[in-house]
């Protein structure tokens, strides 16, 4: 009896054992619809808006390309009159051309060569003898001079009558303007992308939260932090903004690479020298790949901090 007693002492006190089941899955559901259907919309944005950003590289390219070339270069225009040799009055004005300081070549068209810069307009055929056809010499300047542009334009007026200068003034700046606002529709369409990115998480966000709020409502009073809570959603949106953002990014970098690939394979044909003076080599290069890829890590994390500020703000509303 004794040893019997001695070893009913050392059981255990007969409490009941409860066996609860245990939760293995995620506060964030991880392949729900909605997600896949975030991940998509993500993925649409970030292509479009790297479409956008890759267009304005390529405009902002090419007009400075156009800039530069227009730039170094200036035309003296000479309209044929009656009692003036006209021919005279070119050489002259090619002489006044060459002597000024800051110019590196002058090159002087013939009556033909300039009728025949009126054909794209006027067509082929056409007898221009009789019509003023203006007289055209194209100087080009040298590299890193300024010569004084007001000052050659007074002396051609003194020195050869009829004859006139174009610096291309005009036509600079509106090759500015037309950049500028080129630059300024892509920043306004990047914003309306972000705006509706911005949408599609907070509504994804508060779906995923619907989805487990009696969970987080037990987290949350058992006396769960709202950090934690948000930081699960952040680390998942982060992932899905990443996803989805590569994915368009992606694609976009492969529609560049390939354009630029058809722009080198076609290059000697009419069609592609047309594309090359537009847009270049129809190349972003490699400040636009950067750019794009600047834009899925900046789409990731708007996605990420949207989540983030969506949890915090229906949690102060469940407090």
């Amino acid at each position: 009896m004794v040893e019997s007693e001695r070893v009913d002492a050392t059981l255990p006190s007969r409490t009941p054992i409860i066996f609860l089941p245990r939760f293995d899955t995620s506060l964030v559901p991880r392949n729900s619809i909605a997600g896949r259907a975030l991940v998509a919309v993500v993925a649409i944005m970030t292509f479009l808006a790297s479409l956008t950003a890759g267009g304005v590289v390529l405009v902002s390219q090419a007009a400075s390309e156009w800039q530069s070339d227009v730039s170094r270069e200036v035309t003296i225009q000479l309209i044929p009159a009656a009692g003036r040799d006209t021919d005279a009055l070119v050489d002259k004005a090619a002489s006044v051309a060459r002597n000024f300081p800051g110019i590196a070549e002058v090159r002087v068209y013939s009556k033909d060569e300039s009728a025949q810069l009126l054909e794209p307009w006027l067509g082929a055929g056409l007898k221009l003898e009789e019509l003023p056809v203006p007289r055209l010499i194209v100087v080009k300047i040298a590299s890193g001079a300024a010569p004084d542009i007001p000052q050659l334009r007074s002396m051609l007026a003194e020195q050869v009558p009829g004859a006139t200068l174009d610096d291309h003034r005009g036509w600079i700046d509106r090759m500015r303007a037309m950049a500028g606002t080129a630059v300024a529709a892509g920043i306004g369409i990047l914003a309306l992308m972000i705006a509706a990115t911005i949408l599609s998480v907070t509504f994804a966000t508060r779906g995923a939260m619907a989805t487990n709020r009696t969970v987080i409502e037990v987290l949350h009073f058992v006396g769960a932090k709202n950090g934690f809570i948000a930081s699960n959603f952040q680390r998942h949106f982060l992932l899905l903004g990443l996803q989805g953002g590569a994915i368009g990014g992606g694609g976009a970098i492969l529609l560049f690479a390939f354009a630029a690939l058809m722009t080198r394979w076609f290059a000697g044909t009419a069609g592609g020298a047309q594309t090359q003076a537009l847009f270049g080599s129809f190349s972003i290069g490699w400040s636009g790949y950067l750019i794009v890829v600047l834009q899925v890590v900046l789409i990731a994390v708007v996605t990420a901090y949207t989540s983030r500020v969506t949890v915090n703000r229906t949690l102060e509303m469940i407090d």
